[in-house]
Protein backbone atom coordinates (compact mmCIF):
# COMPACT_ATOMS: atom_id res chain seq x y z
CA UNK A 1 0.00 0.00 0.00
CA UNK A 2 1.37 3.40 -1.01
CA UNK A 3 1.97 6.09 1.59
CA UNK A 4 -0.32 9.11 1.38
CA UNK A 5 1.13 12.66 1.60
CA UNK A 6 -0.52 13.06 5.01
CA UNK A 7 1.07 9.87 6.31
CA UNK A 8 4.45 10.92 4.95
CA UNK A 9 4.18 14.30 6.68
CA UNK A 10 3.23 12.67 9.98
CA UNK A 11 6.17 10.27 9.71
CA UNK A 12 8.53 13.17 9.04
CA UNK A 13 7.06 15.07 11.99
CA UNK A 14 7.54 12.11 14.33
CA UNK A 15 11.13 11.68 13.16
CA UNK A 16 11.78 15.38 13.79
CA UNK A 17 10.25 15.13 17.27
CA UNK A 18 12.30 12.06 18.18
CA UNK A 19 15.45 13.65 16.77
CA UNK A 20 14.85 16.80 18.81
CA UNK A 21 14.26 14.72 21.94
CA UNK A 22 17.41 12.58 21.58
CA UNK A 23 19.67 15.49 20.66
CA UNK A 24 18.41 17.74 23.44
CA UNK A 25 18.66 14.89 25.97
CA UNK A 26 22.35 14.49 25.20
CA UNK A 27 23.07 18.21 25.28
CA UNK A 28 21.21 18.70 28.58
CA UNK A 29 22.99 15.70 30.07
CA UNK A 30 26.28 17.39 29.21
CA UNK A 31 25.13 20.67 30.76
CA UNK A 32 23.62 19.18 33.93
CA UNK A 33 26.59 17.01 34.86
CA UNK A 34 28.59 20.22 35.15
CA UNK A 35 26.12 21.63 37.69
CA UNK A 36 26.23 18.46 39.75
CA UNK A 37 30.03 18.35 39.66
CA UNK A 38 30.18 22.05 40.61
CA UNK A 39 28.05 21.34 43.67
CA UNK A 40 29.98 18.25 44.79
CA UNK A 41 33.61 18.33 43.70
CA UNK A 42 34.87 21.26 41.59
CA UNK A 43 35.80 23.35 44.63
CA UNK A 44 38.18 20.56 45.71
CA UNK A 45 39.62 19.81 42.24
CA UNK A 46 39.97 23.30 40.76
CA UNK A 47 39.79 25.69 43.76
CA UNK A 48 41.42 23.80 46.65
CA UNK A 49 42.87 26.97 48.19
CA UNK A 50 39.37 28.38 48.77
CA UNK A 51 37.75 26.58 51.67
CA UNK A 52 34.14 25.90 52.60
CA UNK A 53 31.30 28.08 51.38
CA UNK A 54 33.63 30.46 49.49
CA UNK A 55 35.02 27.61 47.39
CA UNK A 56 31.47 26.46 46.63
CA UNK A 57 30.48 29.99 45.65
CA UNK A 58 33.42 30.26 43.23
CA UNK A 59 32.60 26.84 41.76
CA UNK A 60 29.05 28.07 41.19
CA UNK A 61 30.61 31.09 39.48
CA UNK A 62 32.20 28.82 36.86
CA UNK A 63 28.79 27.15 36.53
CA UNK A 64 27.31 30.57 35.67
CA UNK A 65 29.96 31.20 33.01
CA UNK A 66 28.14 28.67 30.83
CA UNK A 67 24.99 30.75 31.14
CA UNK A 68 26.94 33.92 30.44
CA UNK A 69 28.01 32.43 27.10
CA UNK A 70 24.59 31.08 26.14
CA UNK A 71 23.17 34.34 24.71
CA UNK A 72 26.23 34.55 22.46
CA UNK A 73 25.39 31.05 21.24
CA UNK A 74 21.80 32.15 20.73
CA UNK A 75 22.93 35.10 18.60
CA UNK A 76 25.46 33.12 16.55
CA UNK A 77 23.34 30.06 15.87
CA UNK A 78 20.10 32.04 15.75
CA UNK A 79 21.70 34.06 12.95
CA UNK A 80 22.64 30.99 10.93
CA UNK A 81 19.48 29.11 11.91
CA UNK A 82 17.29 31.94 10.61
CA UNK A 83 19.38 32.31 7.45
CA UNK A 84 20.64 28.83 6.51
CA UNK A 85 18.27 26.49 8.33
CA UNK A 86 17.66 24.73 11.64
CA UNK A 87 19.22 21.34 10.85
CA UNK A 88 22.75 22.51 9.99
CA UNK A 89 23.13 24.50 13.18
CA UNK A 90 21.93 21.60 15.33
CA UNK A 91 24.70 19.33 14.05
CA UNK A 92 27.32 21.95 14.93
CA UNK A 93 25.93 22.64 18.41
CA UNK A 94 25.88 18.93 19.26
CA UNK A 95 29.52 18.59 18.26
CA UNK A 96 30.52 21.65 20.29
CA UNK A 97 28.80 20.34 23.40
CA UNK A 98 30.26 16.85 23.02
CA UNK A 99 33.84 17.96 22.49
CA UNK A 100 33.83 20.52 25.31
CA UNK A 101 32.20 18.13 27.80
CA UNK A 102 34.74 15.39 27.06
CA UNK A 103 37.54 17.95 27.41
CA UNK A 104 36.35 18.84 30.93
CA UNK A 105 36.53 15.17 31.86
CA UNK A 106 40.16 15.04 30.69
CA UNK A 107 41.22 18.37 32.22
CA UNK A 108 43.98 18.12 34.88
CA UNK A 109 43.17 19.65 38.25
CA UNK A 110 44.82 22.46 40.21
CA UNK A 111 47.24 20.04 41.86
CA UNK A 112 48.68 19.11 38.45
CA UNK A 113 48.83 22.37 36.46
CA UNK A 114 48.06 25.07 39.01
CA UNK A 115 46.05 28.14 38.07
CA UNK A 116 45.88 26.99 34.43
CA UNK A 117 43.31 24.38 35.51
CA UNK A 118 40.51 26.77 36.58
CA UNK A 119 41.30 29.09 33.65
CA UNK A 120 40.93 26.24 31.15
CA UNK A 121 37.80 25.06 32.96
CA UNK A 122 36.20 28.48 32.49
CA UNK A 123 37.19 28.65 28.80
CA UNK A 124 35.81 25.19 28.05
CA UNK A 125 32.64 25.99 30.01
CA UNK A 126 32.16 29.04 27.80
CA UNK A 127 32.37 26.89 24.66
CA UNK A 128 29.85 24.50 26.20
CA UNK A 129 27.55 27.43 26.94
CA UNK A 130 27.78 28.76 23.38
CA UNK A 131 26.85 25.31 22.06
CA UNK A 132 23.81 24.95 24.30
CA UNK A 133 22.86 28.55 23.54
CA UNK A 134 22.25 27.54 19.94
CA UNK A 135 20.88 24.07 20.68
CA UNK A 136 17.67 24.80 22.55
CA UNK A 137 16.02 27.08 19.98
CA UNK A 138 16.91 24.80 17.08
CA UNK A 139 15.61 21.66 18.81
CA UNK A 140 12.33 23.34 19.68
CA UNK A 141 11.82 24.63 16.15
CA UNK A 142 12.85 21.50 14.27
CA UNK A 143 10.08 19.70 16.21
CA UNK A 144 7.36 22.36 16.46
CA UNK A 145 7.68 23.56 12.85
CA UNK A 146 7.24 19.98 11.59
CA UNK A 147 4.13 19.54 13.75
CA UNK A 148 0.66 18.94 12.28
CA UNK A 149 -1.64 21.96 12.51
CA UNK A 150 -2.67 22.74 16.08
CA UNK A 151 -0.02 20.50 17.65
CA UNK A 152 3.05 22.77 17.78
CA UNK A 153 3.01 22.88 21.61
CA UNK A 154 2.86 19.08 21.80
CA UNK A 155 5.73 18.65 19.35
CA UNK A 156 7.77 21.43 20.96
CA UNK A 157 7.44 19.39 24.16
CA UNK A 158 9.56 16.66 22.53
CA UNK A 159 12.57 18.97 22.78
CA UNK A 160 11.56 20.06 26.29
CA UNK A 161 11.44 16.44 27.42
CA UNK A 162 15.18 16.20 26.76
CA UNK A 163 15.85 18.39 29.79
CA UNK A 164 14.42 16.13 32.53
CA UNK A 165 15.66 12.98 30.81
CA UNK A 166 19.16 14.48 30.51
CA UNK A 167 18.94 15.57 34.13
CA UNK A 168 17.86 12.09 35.19
CA UNK A 169 20.77 10.48 33.35
CA UNK A 170 23.11 13.03 34.93
CA UNK A 171 21.84 12.27 38.42
CA UNK A 172 21.99 8.52 37.80
CA UNK A 173 25.59 8.75 36.65
CA UNK A 174 26.67 10.73 39.71
CA UNK A 175 24.62 8.54 42.03
CA UNK A 176 26.53 5.52 40.71
CA UNK A 177 29.98 7.06 41.10
CA UNK A 178 29.13 8.61 44.49
CA UNK A 179 29.41 5.08 45.91
CA UNK A 180 33.18 5.38 45.44
CA UNK A 181 35.38 6.32 48.40
CA UNK A 182 35.79 10.09 48.69
CA UNK A 183 39.41 9.98 47.53
CA UNK A 184 38.55 8.06 44.35
CA UNK A 185 35.46 10.21 43.69
CA UNK A 186 37.52 13.41 43.84
CA UNK A 187 40.57 12.11 41.97
CA UNK A 188 38.91 10.37 39.00
CA UNK A 189 35.33 9.24 39.61
CA UNK A 190 33.64 12.53 38.75
CA UNK A 191 35.32 12.48 35.32
CA UNK A 192 33.52 9.33 34.12
CA UNK A 193 30.18 10.99 33.10
CA UNK A 194 32.04 13.73 31.19
CA UNK A 195 34.16 11.29 29.19
CA UNK A 196 31.25 8.88 28.60
CA UNK A 197 29.25 11.67 26.94
CA UNK A 198 31.40 11.26 23.82
CA UNK A 199 29.61 8.00 23.01
CA UNK A 200 26.20 9.63 23.49
CA UNK A 201 27.11 12.45 21.11
CA UNK A 202 28.01 9.95 18.39
CA UNK A 203 24.54 8.38 18.69
CA UNK A 204 22.91 11.82 18.66
CA UNK A 205 24.70 12.80 15.46
CA UNK A 206 23.48 9.67 13.67
CA UNK A 207 19.89 10.50 14.59
CA UNK A 208 20.10 14.22 13.90
CA UNK A 209 21.59 13.79 10.42
CA UNK A 210 18.42 11.99 9.33
CA UNK A 211 16.05 14.82 10.29
CA UNK A 212 14.77 17.01 7.45
CA UNK A 213 14.76 20.81 7.47
CA UNK A 214 11.56 22.30 8.91
CA UNK A 215 8.85 23.26 6.38
CA UNK A 216 8.62 26.82 7.73
CA UNK A 217 12.33 27.43 7.25
CA UNK A 218 12.41 25.72 3.87
CA UNK A 219 9.61 28.04 2.72
CA UNK A 220 11.44 31.14 3.96
CA UNK A 221 14.62 30.12 2.10
CA UNK A 222 12.65 29.33 -1.06
CA UNK A 223 10.86 32.70 -0.97
CA UNK A 224 14.15 34.49 -0.17
CA UNK A 225 12.64 36.11 2.94
CA UNK A 226 15.66 35.57 5.15
CA UNK A 227 16.82 38.59 7.13
CA UNK A 228 20.38 39.85 6.76
CA UNK A 229 21.04 40.34 10.49
CA UNK A 230 18.25 38.69 12.52
CA UNK A 231 19.47 39.89 15.93
CA UNK A 232 19.30 43.55 14.87
CA UNK A 233 15.86 43.04 13.37
CA UNK A 234 14.50 41.30 16.43
CA UNK A 235 15.61 44.11 18.76
CA UNK A 236 14.39 46.77 16.34
CA UNK A 237 10.97 45.28 15.71
CA UNK A 238 10.18 43.13 18.76
CA UNK A 239 12.04 44.32 21.91
CA UNK A 240 8.90 43.85 24.01
CA UNK A 241 8.67 40.21 23.02
CA UNK A 242 12.27 39.62 24.09
CA UNK A 243 11.71 41.28 27.48
CA UNK A 244 8.52 39.32 28.18
CA UNK A 245 10.12 36.13 26.87
CA UNK A 246 13.00 36.48 29.33
CA UNK A 247 10.61 36.82 32.25
CA UNK A 248 8.32 34.04 31.02
CA UNK A 249 11.20 31.53 30.96
CA UNK A 250 12.36 32.23 34.52
CA UNK A 251 11.05 29.47 36.78
CA UNK A 252 11.16 26.98 33.92
CA UNK A 253 14.94 27.35 33.98
CA UNK A 254 15.77 28.23 37.57
CA UNK A 255 13.71 25.62 39.41
CA UNK A 256 16.10 22.89 38.32
CA UNK A 257 19.06 24.83 39.71
CA UNK A 258 17.27 25.63 42.97
CA UNK A 259 16.96 21.86 43.47
CA UNK A 260 19.78 20.15 41.65
CA UNK A 261 22.58 22.63 42.28
CA UNK A 262 21.88 24.99 45.19
CA UNK A 263 19.84 22.59 47.36
CA UNK A 264 22.26 19.73 46.63
CA UNK A 265 25.16 21.79 47.91
CA UNK A 266 23.20 23.17 50.88
CA UNK A 267 21.90 19.75 51.93
CA UNK A 268 25.28 17.99 51.70
CA UNK A 269 27.48 20.74 53.17
CA UNK A 270 25.27 22.52 55.74
CA UNK A 271 22.64 19.89 56.59
CA UNK A 272 22.89 16.23 57.50
CA UNK A 273 22.50 14.63 54.06
CA UNK A 274 25.24 12.63 52.37
CA UNK A 275 25.82 12.69 48.59
CA UNK A 276 24.00 9.45 47.83
CA UNK A 277 20.94 10.31 49.91
CA UNK A 278 20.26 13.67 48.31
CA UNK A 279 21.14 12.48 44.82
CA UNK A 280 18.52 9.76 45.29
CA UNK A 281 15.99 12.43 46.22
CA UNK A 282 16.86 14.36 43.08
CA UNK A 283 16.64 11.19 41.00
CA UNK A 284 13.08 10.50 42.19
CA UNK A 285 12.17 14.13 41.43
CA UNK A 286 13.71 13.86 37.95
CA UNK A 287 11.82 10.65 37.19
CA UNK A 288 8.64 12.37 38.37
CA UNK A 289 9.34 15.20 35.95
CA UNK A 290 9.93 12.78 33.06
CA UNK A 291 6.55 11.15 33.73
CA UNK A 292 4.49 14.25 34.53
CA UNK A 293 5.95 16.92 32.24
CA UNK A 294 4.26 15.84 28.96
CA UNK A 295 0.85 16.44 30.54
CA UNK A 296 1.66 20.16 30.60
CA UNK A 297 1.65 20.23 26.80
CA UNK A 298 -1.62 18.27 26.77
CA UNK A 299 -3.24 20.70 29.23
CA UNK A 300 -2.11 23.73 27.23
CA UNK A 301 -3.33 22.20 23.97
CA UNK A 302 -6.75 21.10 25.19
CA UNK A 303 -7.79 24.03 27.38
CA UNK A 304 -9.67 26.84 25.64
CA UNK A 305 -7.68 29.50 27.49
CA UNK A 306 -3.88 29.40 27.45
CA UNK A 307 -3.83 32.03 30.20
CA UNK A 308 -5.97 29.84 32.44
CA UNK A 309 -3.76 26.81 31.72
CA UNK A 310 -0.59 28.71 32.64
CA UNK A 311 -2.20 30.04 35.84
CA UNK A 312 -3.30 26.55 36.89
CA UNK A 313 0.24 25.25 36.33
CA UNK A 314 2.19 27.99 38.12
CA UNK A 315 0.11 29.22 41.07
CA UNK A 316 0.65 26.01 43.13
CA UNK A 317 4.41 26.63 42.93
CA UNK A 318 3.94 29.71 45.14
CA UNK A 319 3.12 27.27 47.95
CA UNK A 320 5.15 24.22 46.98
CA UNK A 321 8.54 25.89 46.43
CA UNK A 322 8.70 27.31 50.00
CA UNK A 323 7.42 23.97 51.28
CA UNK A 324 10.29 22.19 49.53
CA UNK A 325 12.96 24.24 51.30
CA UNK A 326 11.25 23.92 54.67
CA UNK A 327 10.99 20.13 54.36
CA UNK A 328 14.64 19.82 53.29
CA UNK A 329 15.58 21.88 56.35
CA UNK A 330 14.03 19.23 58.62
CA UNK A 331 16.90 16.92 57.56
CA UNK A 332 14.33 14.12 57.39
CA UNK A 333 14.93 12.00 54.29
CA UNK A 334 11.28 11.15 53.57
CA UNK A 335 10.04 14.70 54.13
CA UNK A 336 12.80 16.15 51.99
CA UNK A 337 11.94 13.76 49.16
CA UNK A 338 8.25 14.66 49.44
CA UNK A 339 9.06 18.37 49.29
CA UNK A 340 11.35 18.14 46.27
CA UNK A 341 9.01 15.84 44.34
CA UNK A 342 5.79 17.84 44.81
CA UNK A 343 7.57 21.13 44.06
CA UNK A 344 8.73 19.63 40.75
CA UNK A 345 5.22 19.11 39.37
CA UNK A 346 4.04 22.71 38.71
CA UNK A 347 7.15 24.01 36.99
CA UNK A 348 7.62 20.86 34.89
CA UNK A 349 4.04 21.10 33.57
CA UNK A 350 4.74 24.70 32.63
CA UNK A 351 8.10 23.86 31.08
CA UNK A 352 6.47 21.41 28.67
CA UNK A 353 4.25 24.14 27.22
CA UNK A 354 6.83 26.94 27.40
CA UNK A 355 8.64 26.19 24.14
CA UNK A 356 5.54 26.11 21.94
CA UNK A 357 3.99 29.17 23.58
CA UNK A 358 7.18 31.18 23.22
CA UNK A 359 7.81 30.13 19.61
CA UNK A 360 4.27 31.04 18.55
CA UNK A 361 4.86 34.69 19.53
CA UNK A 362 7.74 35.24 17.08
CA UNK A 363 7.48 35.36 13.26
CA UNK A 364 9.06 32.34 11.56
CA UNK A 365 11.91 34.21 9.86
CA UNK A 366 13.11 35.64 13.23
CA UNK A 367 11.96 32.78 15.45
CA UNK A 368 15.25 30.96 16.07
CA UNK A 369 16.94 34.18 17.15
CA UNK A 370 13.92 35.40 19.12
CA UNK A 371 13.28 32.35 21.26
CA UNK A 372 16.99 31.62 21.71
CA UNK A 373 17.70 35.12 23.02
CA UNK A 374 14.68 35.06 25.34
CA UNK A 375 15.59 31.69 26.80
CA UNK A 376 19.35 32.19 26.96
CA UNK A 377 19.28 35.75 28.34
CA UNK A 378 16.93 34.44 31.03
CA UNK A 379 19.48 31.72 31.72
CA UNK A 380 22.26 34.29 32.07
CA UNK A 381 20.38 36.82 34.17
CA UNK A 382 18.13 34.62 36.30
CA UNK A 383 18.55 30.86 35.75
CA UNK A 384 22.32 30.47 35.92
CA UNK A 385 22.68 32.92 38.79
CA UNK A 386 20.23 30.97 40.96
CA UNK A 387 22.87 28.91 42.83
CA UNK A 388 25.12 31.98 43.22
CA UNK A 389 22.34 34.21 44.56
CA UNK A 390 20.99 31.42 46.73
CA UNK A 391 24.41 30.68 48.25
CA UNK A 392 25.10 34.39 48.72
CA UNK A 393 21.77 34.93 50.52
CA UNK A 394 22.41 31.89 52.67
CA UNK A 395 25.95 33.07 53.52
CA UNK A 396 24.76 36.57 54.38
CA UNK A 397 21.67 35.71 56.42
CA UNK A 398 22.42 32.23 57.70
CA UNK A 399 18.76 31.41 56.95
CA UNK A 400 16.91 29.75 54.09
CA UNK A 401 14.09 32.33 54.35
CA UNK A 402 15.80 34.79 51.99
CA UNK A 403 16.27 32.03 49.42
CA UNK A 404 12.57 31.17 49.65
CA UNK A 405 11.65 34.83 49.05
CA UNK A 406 13.87 34.88 45.97
CA UNK A 407 12.21 31.72 44.64
CA UNK A 408 8.75 33.24 45.12
CA UNK A 409 9.82 36.34 43.21
CA UNK A 410 10.89 34.18 40.29
CA UNK A 411 7.60 32.28 40.19
CA UNK A 412 5.58 35.50 40.25
CA UNK A 413 7.75 37.09 37.55
CA UNK A 414 7.24 34.06 35.31
CA UNK A 415 3.46 34.08 35.69
CA UNK A 416 3.04 37.80 35.03
CA UNK A 417 5.33 37.85 31.98
CA UNK A 418 3.74 34.81 30.34
CA UNK A 419 0.22 36.17 30.84
CA UNK A 420 1.32 39.42 29.17
CA UNK A 421 3.08 37.50 26.39
CA UNK A 422 -0.08 35.54 25.64
CA UNK A 423 -1.84 38.81 24.85
CA UNK A 424 0.54 39.34 21.91
CA UNK A 425 -0.03 38.11 18.37
CA UNK A 426 0.02 34.33 17.83
CA UNK A 427 1.95 33.79 14.58
CA UNK A 428 0.99 30.10 14.45
CA UNK A 429 -2.68 31.06 14.14
CA UNK A 430 -1.90 33.47 11.28
CA UNK A 431 0.54 31.18 9.48
CA UNK A 432 -1.87 30.77 6.59
CA UNK A 433 -1.57 34.45 5.75
CA UNK A 434 1.30 35.56 3.57
CA UNK A 435 3.99 36.98 5.85
CA UNK A 436 6.12 39.82 4.59
CA UNK A 437 9.85 40.07 5.14
CA UNK A 438 10.85 41.48 8.49
CA UNK A 439 11.60 44.92 7.14
CA UNK A 440 7.92 45.38 6.24
CA UNK A 441 6.38 43.60 9.21
CA UNK A 442 4.48 45.47 11.88
CA UNK A 443 6.03 45.51 15.33
CA UNK A 444 4.61 43.11 17.85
Amino acid sequence: MSTTPSQARNKTARRAGIGAFIGSTIEWFDFYIYGTAAALVFDKVFFPELEGAIGTLVAFGTFWVGFLARPLGGIIFGHFGDRLGRKKTLVITLLMMGISTTAIGLLPGYASIGVAAPILLILIRMIQGIGLGGEWGGSVLIASEHAPKGKSILYGAFAQQGSPVGNTLSTLSFLAISQLPDEDFVSWGWRVPFIASAALVFVGLLVRMKVEESPAMAGIIEKKEVVKVPVLEIFRKHPGLIALGIGACTIGLSATYFKGTFALSWATSSLGFDRSSFLTILLVANVTQVLVQPFGAVIATRMNSMARAVTIMLVPELVLMPLMFMLIATENYALAMLGVVVATIPHCLYYAALAGLLASRFPAHLRYTGISLSYQLCGTILGGTTPIVGQFLLNQTGSITAVIAYALFQVALTLVCMLLLLKRRNYDETAGAEEKPAGAMAAA
